[in-house]
């Protein structure tokens, strides 16, 4: 299989005006005719259906939550990237570009990074006119601040709520074509299989989490928003419900997935504290604006915070990064926090934390500004710790947050199965192998307000579709599938809870594939994966049926799901014997410990080809090209 990247030719400045030009429409009168699924409700998902309802498309919208207001995206806390240049700091478009290219380690399409900073600008527009309350300067204009990766303030937020206002937003678009008979919404229906037809995606499988029926929705195209992966490593800062299902699925019916090993750890999280724990708390980049890391100059030192004084503590990232400080990208800064761990230097009781301090900003803004800015912020971290931040520097941690890794796309955001399309964390297309903080929404609204309308419309309009209802034979067939799958989940009546399975993937890939790999790992890790997925498939008890709300159900097949995800993640890192972004390989670092890329050999993404159970996965590469901003080694120095 070739990959073809569908990337127009000429200057990029106007590449993505030029595509829009030559892109196919449908007439208005005949939009109608056409229904399109869409598999989620989050930023990505909720606005690619309001908008593909508001232009007269029949869309049904699936979300297992119980309210689209509950998808995961309402749990971004800092801002959204624009490039307004609202400061005079010398933001513009190209440098939003470059930075996101650079931040990405050069594993990106520029293409596609380009458009997205292009983009950047209406998307900032659109919200304001929704109502989203962005931050404000005292003459009224809209605020900004600083994120990791940049030296100029292009993050606008909302407080610390930033994604919860802009889902709103969506939210309030899509409701209103809900309530215009435009769009048709499906709460609490899992998707559980890719209905193709043709060699093209007509439609889906779903399965009613409260009354247990499986059920067929038939459409002309499918649009998939269902975000990231994360949830494979158990602990991370991902909503429970969070999973790979819906994009593994499609995987497995033909869809390529792409960089599965670039996996986003988050400098700035609450540490673990105990076994117990079921997932883990993010405190927002934003709070690097303001807060200074630090953790003591001596091994060992079990001191209060506040009784360590100033020779004594090491502000590595000030110390090691004098031009970006605290704000340097997400990978560097969980890098060289579990590097001062590993040293014996970390903090709190496990030694497994660094501290964020605020006694500087306090000093110098007061305690109103602070609490203006990160209040709820602040409260979320007293009500979980117990510890004051005012008074107290925090105690953090790096986490998994997010995926670069996701269905392989086109520069019209199509996989490799026609009719297909995949938007936002769901797909790889935006941010290499290391995405840049507050750029997670400003990529899913892009795709689903500006870009997804009008690539849709193109194949819509160029492509013959049979008229295919859910009475087809292929309807039927994965029905049967899906059937057999929940069949045999119930059956094996083991001796184990899904969660217990769950937490020792979690472990394992955390420990081999997590913040830092080798080749010895991951190969290690190739061996437990197979031996504790068949584990489960022979040991794992999922009380109640199948025809009923049955929450350990939809947990077993989730993760299911992730016991062959994390195996493709382990092939995927031990294939790429370089370092980059978030993936990185102990074995290709520089002299100063930073991240060593091979760009004679490695700079491509690596799509992967689902070949049958029991066969391992073929690798198709898209190379990939920078004309605009030329690889070099990273430096934040």
């Amino acid at each position: 299989m070739e990959l073809d990247a569908k990337i127009p030719e000429g200057p990029i400045e106007t590449l993505w005006d030029r595509h829009k030009f030559d892109l196919k429409l449908v007439n208005p009168a005949n939009k109608r005719k056409y229904n399109i699924i869409v598999v989620g409700s989050g930023l990505a998902g909720g606005s690619a259906a309001a908008t593909l309802g508001e232009l007269g498309y029949n869309v049904q919208c699936f979300c297992f939550q119980d309210s689209p207001r509950r998808a995961h995206s309402i749990a971004a806390q800092g801002g959204i990237n624009a490039a307004k240049n609202y400061h005079g700091d010398g933001d513009s478009i190209y440098r939003l570009f470059y930075d996101t290219v650079k931040g990405g380690d050069f594993r990106a399409r520029e293409a596609n990074v380009y458009r997205l900073a292009q983009i950047s600008v209406d998307i900032i527009d659109q919200c304001v006119a929704q109502g989203v309350p962005f931050a404000r300067e005292y003459g009224g204009m809209l605020d900004n601040r600083s994120f990791g990766g940049a030296q100029v303030s292009r993050t606008f937020y909302a407080r610390g709520q930033t994604g919860q206002q802009l889902l709103l937003g969506a939210y309030q678009a899509l409701e209103r074509q809900i309530a215009a008979g435009q769009v048709k919404m499906y709460p609490r229906a899992e998707m559980l299989d890719l209905v193709v037809v043709d060699g093209h995606a007509r439609g889906i499988v779903t399965r009613d989490l409260v009354t247990g029926e499986v059920e067929s929705h038939a459409a002309d195209a499918v649009v998939l928003g269902t975000g990231g992966y994360g949830n494979v490593y158990y602990l991370s800062t991902n909503a429970k419900g969070c999973n790979a299902t819906a994009i593994w699925r499609a995987y497995k019916k033909g869809a390529l997935f792409a960089n599965p090993c670039f996996t986003q750890i988050h400098p700035t999280c609450i540490p673990v504290t105990g076994s117990y724990q079921s997932k883990l708390t993010l405190m927002s980049e934003s709070l690097r604006n303001d807060g200074r890391i630090w953790v003591p100059l001596r091994k060992g030192d079990k001191r209060p915070p506040n009784s360590i004084p100033a020779e004594e503590r090491d502000y590595f990232l000030e110390r090691k990064y004098p031009s970006f400080g605290n704000l340097v990208p997400r990978d560097v800064a969980s890098r060289n926090a579990k590097a001062v761990c590993d040293e014996g230097r970390g903090v709190g009781e496990s030694g497994l934390g660094v501290y964020l301090d605020f006694k500087s900003a306090l000093e110098r803004l007061g305690k109103h500004v602070i609490k203006e800015r990160y209040g709820n912020l602040f409260d979320m971290y007293e009500r979980i710790t117990g510890e004051d931040p005012y008074q107290a520097p925090m105690r953090i941690y790096p986490a998994i947050h997010y995926t670069m890794g996701g269905l392989w796309v086109d520069y019209n955001l199509m996989s490799t199965i026609p009719g297909l399309y995949v938007i936002g964390e769901a797909n790889f297309s935006d941010h290499g192998a290391n995405r840049l903080g507050a750029s997670a929404l400003m990529q899913g609204l892009a795709d689903g307000y500006f870009i997804l309308p009008y690539t849709i419309s193109d194949y819509l309009a160029t492509t013959k579709l049979l008229k295919v209802d859910s009475s087809h034979e292929a309807f039927r067939e994965s029905e049967a599938q899906v059937a057999c799958k929940t069949k045999r989940l119930l059956e094996i009546k083991g001796t184990r809870p899904v969660d217990s399975f769950h937490r020792d993937l979690g472990k394992l890939v955390w420990e081999y594939c997590g913040m830092a790999r080798t080749a010895e790992g991951l190969r290690h890790l190739l061996e437990k994966i197979p031996e504790l997925r068949e584990q489960f498939w022979r040991d794992v008890t999922v009380p109640g049926t199948g025809s009923e709300l049955n929450q350990s159900l939809e947990k077993a097949g989730r993760v299911g799901d992730f016991l062959e995800l994390a195996e493709l993640m382990c092939l995927d890192a031990l294939e790429r014997n370089e370092s980059c972004g978030g993936h990185f390989r102990e074995e290709y670092q520089t002299a100063e410990g930073e991240a060593l890329r091979n760009d004679a050999e490695y700079s491509y993404a690596a799509a992967w080809q689902y070949r049958g159970d029991g066969q391992a996965p073929a690798m198709v590469k898209e190379p990939l090209h920078f004309d605009y901003v030329h690889p070099s080694q990273r430096s934040y120095k």
